[in-house]
């Protein structure tokens, strides 16, 4: 008799240990589960980065820093004939030269005269500029280069200045030919080419140049929520 009832209290003993045990790794695995869950890596956490652009100040600063900006240079050839005394008395008076001149042309856009007017900052991210005329910033002749390759003069018709005018002649020819050529709406084109990707390093996503600006869009308000009123 008094085994059984010693069998029955370890099989009780048993089952409250089994029961003990289980109840364990239950609060033990939840509690696991919920640490997990609120210490999930800061790298597994969605994050949220706005896109931050500079203002037009700092795009015009950019801009303003390239000053006179060269963005083509032509080297014209010319062949220049010039003459003075020529006529019946041609012989005794006559100066008549012919000059090869070789010229350089250079042209870009003067970036200083750009100012804060001149830029408009979207709000989708689109950088509105308008550029001044592209210029001639140099228009010279080669001296070195430049050489009179035939001369004939009259018996008394040698001409100190003829020379000096033809070089002027020269220069003038050599800017005019490359006007012609279209140096001027090449030098637009290559500097917005070359404002176009300075803008987009700075972080801005679409750049157009316009001769008439945008209206600017105005900052959204910000309104404040009222804090609820504690009961």
């Amino acid at each position: 008799m008094r085994g059984n009832s010693l069998s029955r209290l370890l099989v009780v003993l048993l089952l409250l240990i089994i029961v003990g045990v289980g109840a364990w790794q239950l609060w033990n695995n939840a509690g696991l589960f919920k640490q997990t869950s609120i210490n999930m890596p800061i790298s597994l956490r969605p994050q949220i980065t706005p896109t931050i652009y500079p203002s037009q100040v700092t795009v015009v600063e950019s801009v303003q820093a390239l000053s006179r900006l060269e963005t083509i240079s032509y080297a014209v050839e010319k062949v220049i004939t010039a003459e003075s005394g020529q006529g019946a008395l041609g012989f005794l008076f006559g100066d008549r030269l012919l000059l090869i001149a070789y010229g350089q042309v250079i042209a870009g856009i003067d970036l200083g005269e750009i100012g804060i007017d001149d830029v408009v900052r979207g709000a989708d991210g689109v950088v509105y500029l308008r550029l001044p005329a592209s210029e001639i910033f140099i228009a010279t002749l080669d001296n070195e280069r430049t050489q009179v390759y035939d001369r004939s003069t009259g018996l008394v018709g040698l001409n100190e200045q003829l020379e000096t005018e033809a070089r002027r002649a020269a220069e003038q020819h050599i800017l005019e030919a490359a006007l012609e050529r279209g140096i001027l709406e090449q030098a637009e084109e290559n500097s917005r080419h070359i404002l176009r990707s300075l803008i987009l390093s700075m972080g801005f996503e679409h750049v157009a140049f316009v001769d008439v600006l945008p209206t600017p869009t105005p900052p959204p308000t910000l309104t404040p929520t009222p804090s609820p009123t504690p009961e």
